[in-house]
């Protein structure tokens, strides 16, 4: 399964969207500051996952979240609540 996610920075509310195939253990390296973009923002909670089937189809909804404002907008509006807290 190919997944991507969305973590919210526990320390200063950092947003971050990535893709993996195994979550469990991707969330576990960002908390353990083994993730470069993500270190100085860690630990995070995960906010926000979706599962695909195929590497290509979560490959093409991680660039539209990071790249098309409207489409993390959305997102965003899905996962409100987790957001303000």
């Amino acid at each position: 399964m190919h997944c991507v996610y969305l973590l919210k920075s526990k320390k200063d509310n950092f947003l971050y969207i990535g893709r993996t195939d195994n979550i469990e253990n991707r969330v576990k390296k960002h908390n353990k500051g083994y993730v470069l973009s993500t270190k100085i923002h860690a630990p995070f909670e995960l906010l926000y996952y979706e599962a695909y089937l195929h590497p290509k189809d979560a490959i093409e909804r991680e660039n539209k979240l990071k790249h098309h404002g409207s489409v993390m907008g959305h997102l965003k509006n899905r996962v409100k609540n987790g957001l303000n807290g």
